[in-house]
């Protein structure tokens, strides 16, 4: 992952002789990224022990309020994409939104230290003679949930598509984005462990005061960047061009369509070139949204009714939405069993041996870091050795659908896994024996590379097959997918809990293994699904990445 000393994406500003933009913005950027990812990671890693530990939640239920928290933290940076998309720009949302997830950490400090923001303490462990949260309570814990996750939502992928629009050329963004998912990881990484170890050893209060500390410090690197940001300024909103596709394609369903360019709206005064925006065959009835009839349009070349016509680019940036929604949709059941094993990853944790050598012991909210610090670790290999590799055996970069589809694969094998190591923990829990946390590890680091192949493939992929009012809206689709996905697998644990015996409070009654097993029967359809997908695409832009690296 070098850097480039291009000065492609770089741009200048008339009132001003300073650079903005390329990689003069880059440190900026992913300093910001850092922070804000270190402050959001150290209070969501140990949540479930927070919640279990302080809020007397049983354990299936914290559970169930990580995945929520999980899958909120992923629905908000659409959200946040939208405004920035249609209305505020990358700017603004971002240092909103890392304002916002400021004051959730404050009040989660608050609900650290006061003693009245919680329910006293269980006086006898595991008698479920525990108080519960009172009304006052759980309102002061959801609102510091809901702040954290609005805040770091927001920043999260906007962050991603601010980023990459410093750039130009298919192969910075390319690396920015390696970049961006390996300080992403780095900073989960660090903060599932030294935030977690100071949460568990030293108060919980110091622990969301480190958090608070490093929010503030991204907020304030953000601040400083600012003269040496490109802006890309939303023009209008994008989806009332979508929405006016829809529309105008109904009104003009009798309308009949020929091979005469001339009749096609490409713009005021002609001025669009056909050979940036030719009307495609697929889809072909949605061409009669770019069709003109009489009335269509003034004597000056403009739209006379805005429902009724539509440009030729903006019919084919809504066929390419259409396109590209088979390959995002097979992306759920993807991250679907990813959101299922990380909470039962941490049930898991919570009875195993977890202690290493005679002073250490591995913190329950530390466990999935493995697959963070695997992400980080083969997301560095790629770019020095893999890709190089690739590049000598098939004479060109990988493109983003394999990448993807390697994720598939790796993702069904880590499930696998999970599953035999979870039949032999629980044979060891019957017979009186412990198994050591290290038998977690093969899965959470089979994860984490798959996570390295399909995360950034899928980022960059969206990035580039979009149209370009909807950049910010293409990054934060990955975050989509990973939002529905723990919404899906907290909506599947439950079912399964209602109508199976697999779990009880107490797992080592269950069969955590067959939940495994099930997701890796689902996986296996889905990448049948995949693949079907992918031999059916035909990419959009993606092909210039190989005339540009």
């Amino acid at each position: 992952m070098e850097l480039s000393n291009s000065g492609d994406g770089e741009a200048q500003i008339p009132t001003s002789n300073r650079k903005q933009g390329g990689w003069i913005a880059f440190p900026f950027i992913i300093a910001t990224m850092g922070s804000l990812t270190l402050a959001g990671g150290g209070w969501v890693s140990n949540l479930v022990v927070y919640l279990i530990n302080k809020f007397n939640l049983k354990s299936i239920d914290a559970t169930q309020v990580m995945n929520v928290v999980n899958g909120s933290s992923s629905l908000f940076p659409v959200v946040g994409a939208i405004v920035a998309d249609s209305f505020l720009g990358c700017y603004t949302v971002i240092w909103t939104s890392a304002f916002i997830s400021l004051l959730g950490i404050i009040i989660l400090i608050l609900s650290a230290t006061i003693d009245s923001m919680r329910p006293q303490p269980c006086q006898i462990n595991g008698s479920g003679l525990c108080p519960s949260p009172s009304t006052l309570q759980y309102a002061a814990l959801y609102t510091a949930l809901a702040l954290g996750c609005v805040g770091t939502g927001g920043t999260r992928f906007t962050l991603g598509t601010m980023g990459a629009n410093q750039f130009t050329r298919p192969k910075d963004q390319g690396t920015y984005f390696n970049w961006f998912f390996f300080t992403f990881y780095t900073a989960t990484v660090i903060a599932s462990i030294a935030i977690v170890i100071v949460q568990d050893n030293v108060s919980w209060a110091w622990g969301f005061g480190i958090c608070l500390l490093a929010n503030f410090l991204g907020l304030a690197i953000f601040f400083c960047g600012s003269p040496f940001y490109k802006h890309v300024k939303p023009e209008s909103s994008p989806f009332t061009a979508l929405a006016r596709v829809v529309v105008a394609t109904i009104r003009k369903r009798k309308v009949s369509l020929s091979i005469n360019y001339e009749n096609y709206y490409f713009g005021p005064s002609g001025e669009s070139k056909i050979h940036d925006a030719v009307p495609t065959e697929s889809f072909r009835f949605l061409n009669r949204a770019a069709w003109k009839v009489e009335g269509d349009t003034k004597p000056n070349g403009t739209i006379a009714k805005m429902w009724n016509l539509c440009t030729v680019q903006e019919v084919e940036d809504f066929k390419s939405l259409i396109r590209i929604f088979p390959l995002w949709s097979s992306s759920i059941f993807l991250g679907t069993p990813i959101g299922i094993q990380a909470s039962l990853t941490v049930l898991q944790a919570l009875t195993v041996d977890r202690q290493l050598g005679p002073h250490f012991t591995v913190p329950v909210g530390s466990i999935l870091v493995i697959s963070f610090i695997s992400a980080a670790i083969f997301l560095t290999l790629f770019d020095k050795f893999l890709w190089p590799t690739w590049e000598k055996i098939w004479s060109k970069h990988p493109t983003p659908l394999q990448r993807i589809g390697v994720g598939h694969f790796l993702n069904i094998f880590s499930m696998a896994i999970s599953a035999i190591i979870e039949t032999k923990r629980l044979k060891l829990a019957k017979s009186q024996q412990n198994m050591s946390v290290l038998w977690l590890m093969p899965q959470l680091v089979l994860v984490g590379i798959a996570e390295a192949f399909h995360f950034p493939g899928q980022v960059a992929l969206y990035y580039q097959e979009f149209p370009k009012p909807l950049k910010s809206i293409s990054t934060a689709m990955i975050s989509l997918i990973v939002a529905i996905s723990f919404y899906l697998s907290t909506a599947l644990i439950d079912f399964v809990r209602k109508i199976t015996g697999w779990f009880p409070d107490n797992i080592n009654n269950g069969r955590i293994d067959n939940v495994y097993w099930m997701v890796v029967v689902i996986g296996v359809l889905n990448f049948g699904y995949y693949v079907l997908c992918a031999w059916l695409y035909k990419y959009r832009s993606v092909d210039q990445i190989a005339e540009d690296a």
